[in-house]
């Protein structure tokens, strides 16, 4: 259920309401918005109707039932987009934000020269993983809290705030107290003590879509940790599983355009995993830019040929170079 305030409700009505909620075995999920203030209600659907009361206290004008599934990450919840801060970036408003660096830390060295050509070339977050999930147990696992160490020594050097993936709960309070934005990566998107475990983060949680998982189950696995109380969450379509083997997934550009219809959360592109080759990630990211989105993700390695991980998707220092002015080219266009 939405309560929806009159545009006049005071500060002090505002906080009544949503004292009045929870006294009811509800958790309210307030969103200020330019003219008026919306209250969510979320618990058990079974007592709702109480919430019906609320139309008689002071400073509220409606009650309203939200139809969606996902109560907190549907626009009916939310006047507006909701822009996720990181640092001085902003996800979600109107500038076209940059993730870029190595799919796996592997030594100072190597995320240091990454970072500096992702800055270089105009990027606004690093990326690095410390922890890897990977198919094989056989598989580079990642570095682990010295790989998360050598992300944050190298945040100090460049200025750039940063995104790893955490893989398991028990991780979660180390990691965030390294990194500014916590990756939950497709293999987690419906590890659910992990969604829960990272919606009581205090850090951005950049949420990536499974590779057979429908749209509206990402939006619900969004849900997860939204109504744990961190509203800060990044969706990111990657690709998905079909019969197609020319690239390693297939990357469902429509999402785009749809969860921005269903949703205020920012929605950004990672055409590295869905291609799975770097000569296509350049096109479609220039297609992500053409569809709407907030954003990319890419995978920069100055040796892609070395990398330890995901070295055939990796772009190389030129090539990322020559993404950046395309894309500067296209984002000035769709702003005209």
């Amino acid at each position: 259920m939405i309560i929806v305030m009159k545009s006049h409700a005071t500060a002090k009505q505002i906080e009544d309401v949503i004292q009045w909620i929870e006294s009811v075995g509800y958790r309210a999920h307030p969103s200020i918005g330019v003219e008026r203030t919306i209250i969510g209600a979320v618990g058990d659907n079974r007592g709702k109707e109480i919430l019906r009361y609320a139309e008689s206290l002071p400073g509220v004008e409606k009650t309203m039932p939200i139809l969606k599934p996902y109560k907190l990450a549907s626009r009916e919840s939310h006047e507006g987009n909701s822009e996720i801060a990181v640092g001085s970036v902003k996800i979600g408003g109107p500038d076209f934000v940059v993730i870029a660096g190595p799919c796996a830390i592997e030594s100072e060295e190597q995320l240091l020269e990454s970072a500096y050509v992702a800055k270089k070339g105009g990027a606004h977050i690093l990326r690095g993983g410390a922890y890897k999930p990977r198919t094989s147990p056989y598989s580079f696992q990642g570095m682990e809290e010295e790989g998360l160490k050598i992300l944050n020594e190298v945040s100090s050097k460049t200025s750039l705030p940063t995104v790893t993936e955490v893989v398991n709960p028990v991780d979660v309070d180390i990691v965030e107290s390294y990194a500014d934005i916590l990756q939950i990566g497709a293999r987690n998107t419906q590890n659910f003590a992990l969604l829960k475990r990272v919606g009581h983060s205090r850090k951005p949680v950049l949420l990536k879509r499974g590779m057979s998982t429908t749209i509206e189950e990402l939006l619900m696995s969004a849900e997860y940790i939204l109504s744990e109380g961190n509203p800060s969450v990044i969706l990111c379509e990657r690709g998905i599983r079909t019969f197609e083997t020319a690239t390693r997934n297939t990357l469902d550009l429509s999402a785009v355009p749809v969860l921005k219809g269903l949703t205020h959360l920012p929605v950004i592109v990672d055409p590295s995993h869905a291609a799975g080759n770097w000569r296509y990630v350049i096109p479609l990211s220039r297609a992500a830019v053409a569809v709407g989105a907030d954003g990319i993700i890419v995978e920069v390695h100055p040796e892609p040929e070395k990398a330890v991980s995901d070295g055939a998707q990796s772009l190389k220092p030129e090539k990322f170079y020559q993404l950046m002015e395309e894309l500067r080219a296209i984002t000035a266009v769709m702003k005209r």
